[in-house]
């Protein structure tokens, strides 16, 4: 059995996990990767990266049927599905060689194989002994689903559907959340019917409840379907459907049931408890500055409570390393890191919802202003509707930025950055948004909050 000695000792190669061992390496440590599949993890190989390619064959398809409002006589003879998974399948083989390029030019070692944290400052990666001064855990997500309910032959999760070479003709998904509503938007635009099937009262419930609506508006005017505040029962299946049972009574068929109920820390059979890290429900806790109870270890990623973001996890590693080396990074706190859904219509947001503004400081204390797409340009010629809704603190920051529409995902950069630095809409309003562009939406709700509108009323 070989020993080896690190400074950073990462458990997991996903997006939290490398991100430590770069950021470590960059300030003088030396660090080693553990992973049992591939570098990347879910983002690059199973989540983010495949899912947004197919987003985007998606957004093809729709673009070429609309052809026609935009003076250009296209049309979809068909959707190949196999050529769309090549396409997938080229593209995240090119960011995963990328990837290892990364890890290579940054001196970080690398063990393959599934590790087990066999003290608080080593790990066991079959006869190799990876002994660190600091320990990460950072070994991610797996798909859940719900107690009873079982994963199998139609009955599906996101990895399964990403893999599946045909295009189903009924499809019901299992929760409104960013998972459900990204998979019915992408099989809608390929031609399948799509019932959503979620539990709370609206889709992406933790959305600002106007975008929440505006959503279902556009997903009912696209022919998709929903069941919202009722809750699933039971599913059956035979050979080439699922009959899926609703508690009210209601029963959908479909080809296929994809469960898209959330993600559920990677944790177990880890030896996290018995090296006695505090726990709950399989997630690891940490303080806010990710230190485990056990010093010396430290928690990333999407196994920490909280938003299951890959770029939360970017921040959260290079934090962690930070940490370690006594710079003392400044801590972002879940609600201002930026969320993108990138169905059709995109949501984006930033910061507190308006209900959750009021409830933090007070209704009274509290201003808002919804600017339509209607008004923007750049919108009418994407030919997309939607709004940007900003929440200030009267006589104070901005609290929250909240989009819908095509393309909202690429402003939320600058609304982040208002969220974060506490800019008062004032601050912003002096600043020039080029003409004609989307981002000048963000500009005109900053105007009208700083009590003067151009474009808006």
């Amino acid at each position: 059995m070989a020993e080896h000695q690190f400074d950073i000792v990462v458990l997991g190669g996903g997006s939290a996990g490398y991100a430590t061992a770069v950021r470590a390496t960059q300030l003088g440590m030396t660090a080693a990767i553990i992973e049992k599949d591939k570098l990347g993890g879910t983002c690059l190989h199973r989540g983010c990266v495949p899912t947004k390619a197919l987003l985007h064959s998606a957004e093809v398809a729709d673009v070429a049927r609309e052809g026609a409002t935009y003076g250009i006589n296209s049309s979809v003879e068909s959707i190949d599905i196999v050529a769309v998974n090549a396409f997938r399948e080229k593209l995240v083989a090119g960011k995963h060689k990328g990837l290892q390029g990364l890890i290579k030019a940054n001196g970080i070692t690398v063990f393959e194989g599934e590790g087990r944290l066999a003290s608080p400052n080593t790990v066991q990666v079959g006869a190799d002994t990876v002994v660190g001064k600091n320990v990460v855990l950072a070994s991610g997500s797996y798909s859940r689903s719900l107690p009873g309910l079982e994963i199998g032959g139609r009955v599906i999760t996101s990895e399964h559907a990403l893999e599946l070479q045909e295009i189903p003709s009924k499809v019901i998904v299992l929760g409104g959340g960013v998972i459900g509503v990204e998979f019915a938007s992408v099989w809608r635009s390929f031609g399948a019917e799509v019932t959503i099937v979620e539990g709370l009262p609206h889709l992406v419930p933790n959305e600002e409840e106007s975008v929440s609506k505006q959503l279902e508006r556009a997903f009912r005017k696209r022919g998709i379907d929903y069941k919202l505040g009722v809750r699933f029962q039971g599913v059956t299946q035979d050979a080439s459907s699922v009959t899926v049972t609703l508690e009210d009574g209601t029963t959908l068929s479909a080809d296929y049931l994809l469960v898209a109920v959330g993600r559920g820390p990677a944790t177990a059979g880890l030896g996290y408890e018995e090296a006695g890290i505090e726990m709950d429900r399989g997630f690891v806790l940490t303080t806010e500055r990710l230190a485990t109870n056990v010093p010396g270890v430290y928690a990333v990623g999407d196994i920490v409570p909280g938003l299951q973001l890959a770029h939360r996890g970017y921040q959260q590693g290079i934090f962690v390393a930070e940490e370690i080396a006594g710079l003392n990074p400044v801590v972002v706190a879940d609600v201002n890191i930026p969320k993108v859904t990138y169905c059709d219509p995109e949501i984006a947001s930033v910061g507190l919802t308006e209900a959750k503004a009021a409830e933090k400081y007070g209704a009274e204390n509290i201003s808002s202003y919804e600017y339509n797409l209607a008004g923007n340009a750049k919108s009418s010629i994407l030919g997309t509707a939607g709004t940007v809704k900003a929440v200030r603190l009267n006589d104070g920051p901005v609290l929250g930025v909240h989009m819908i529409g095509a393309r909202v995902g690429e402003l939320v950069g600058e609304a982040q950055l208002i969220v974060n630095w506490e800019a008062y809409p004032e601050d912003v309003a002096p600043f020039v948004h080029g003409h004609p562009t989307q981002n000048e939406t963000i500009g005109e709700a900053m105007l009208k909050l700083a009590g003067k509108p151009l474009h808006a009323i």
